[in-house]
């Protein structure tokens, strides 16, 4: 099954009433947009659940302004402080992955699973077992075990609808009754902080720099992974998943404008692009309120205001990371997974200085390489495969940093 695929089936318009909506990982940029959109929606919207991993302030915040019927906090070391801060009001408060996939599987319009990390799997799985539509904004899901959620997606007839800026807008600009008449799918990369950068110069990049992107306000790992161009490789895994297209018919070009967020190239010579100002409360808002289209609080895109539109090619010397993500996806197995918690491991040690910038794709390479070596890269067929998969990948990745 293809997101696309399907596309034309959930076409009753249920906005007649009040959707009813959780959010997953609801502290984060995505999950703060998402509630940005609920209070601006004039009650179109009503939060059912909220749930945050460790920042039990924020969710608390939450918790009195949206005063959903379930709040839970990922750790639960977390929730008497929780339990503290929410005194006297009347939400239900629990914490722990049980509370997070009991309450992904809430009966609800949709879903936004937007948890950070593979911690977003089985919350997530959880809310398409039950039933709920997706939106979906957790890269995990689709680069660590893609066959598996789509292929349950599928068996349930769940709807999964792409959070991210470029699948997005592929899905806005992609065909679905021509589908074999798609040459190839483009998404755009800013090419973050470090686009112009020699790599010489790159070898001492700090922390502080790396999270400083040019044109969106994202969480510290997606900043990160912006300026390794990992995020691109991530992007493309899931695009092959989520669109009926060969993975080498998908590909990446830089666009530092931020513009541009996805283009369809027909056979018939034809490129249909979808443009918008980088604000991710458009995808997201397009995603909440879809099929229909409403009026969303983002700047109307003006194209004499935005100067040139450029695109260049992706330096692969300069972002191995990309190189390494395109390599994975392409041989297949569990290999997308692996590259995913050596990442992950990876970008956590240079948030804390462990390691250098530049040592994060050195711990890729060397991690997809002694998996290969050791036989431990073969495809995952549960979600226990992949979190086992994952972790070996982890404690192997540790040892090489």
């Amino acid at each position: 099954m293809n997101l696309v695929s399907d596309k034309l089936l959930s076409t009753n318009d249920r906005n007649c009433g009040s959707k009813h909506i959780t959010v997953l990982g609801a502290t984060g940029s995505v999950g703060t947009s998402t509630l940005d959109l609920v209070e601006k929606s004039g009650g179109r919207f009503t939060v059912r659940a909220l749930t945050a991993n460790t920042n039990v302030t924020a969710l608390a915040k939450l918790a009195i302004r949206f005063r959903p019927q379930i709040v839970v906090i990922g750790d639960e070391k977390c929730l008497p402080q929780l339990r503290e801060l929410l005194t006297g009001v009347k939400v239900e408060i629990a914490a722990g992955e049980s509370a997070l996939c009991d309450a992904a599987s809430l009966d609800v319009d949709m879903v936004i699973a937007s948890i950070v990390g593979v911690a977003g799997l089985r919350p997530t799985l959880a809310a398409i077992e039950a039933g709920n539509s997706i939106g979906l904004a957790n890269k995990e899901c689709l680069v660590s075990a893609g066959t598996i959620f789509m292929a349950s997606a599928k068996a349930r007839g769940v709807q999964i609808l792409p959070v991210d800026s470029e699948h997005c807008a592929l899905f806005q600009i992609f065909d679905t009754s021509q589908s074999s008449a798609v040459e190839k799918l483009t998404i755009t990369a800013s090419g973050g902080p470090f686009r112009t950068w020699d790599i010489q110069r790159m070898e001492n990049v700090t922390p502080a720099q790396a999270l400083r992107h040019p044109n969106w306000d994202m969480g510290p790992k997606i900043s990160i992974d912006s300026a390794t161009m990992m995020n691109k490789g991530l992007e493309i895994i899931e695009a092959s998943h989520l669109f009926p297209v060969e993975p080498d018919r998908i590909d990446a070009v830089i666009h530092p404008q931020s513009i541009v967020h996805g283009l369809v190239t027909y056979v018939d010579g034809s490129t249909i692009a979808q443009l918008a100002s980088a604000d991710m409360r458009g995808p997201i808002g397009f995603c909440l309120d879809w099929p229909n289209r409403r009026k969303l609080p983002v700047k109307t895109l003006d194209l004499t205001e935005c100067g040139p539109l450029t695109f260049e090619k992706p330096d692969f010397e300069r972002f191995k990371c990309l190189q390494y993500a395109l390599d994975a996806m392409n041989e297949g197995g569990g290999l997308t997974n692996i590259l995913n918690a050596a990442n992950e491991c990876a970008v956590a040690a240079f948030l804390k200085s462990d390691i250098g910038f530049l040592d994060i794709a050195r711990t890729i390479e060397r991690t997809l390489d002694r998996a290969v070596a050791n036989g431990f890269g073969n495809a995952p067929s549960c979600l226990q495969d992949v979190l086992e998969q994952d972790a070996r990948a982890r404690t192997v990745a540790r040892e090489i940093m």
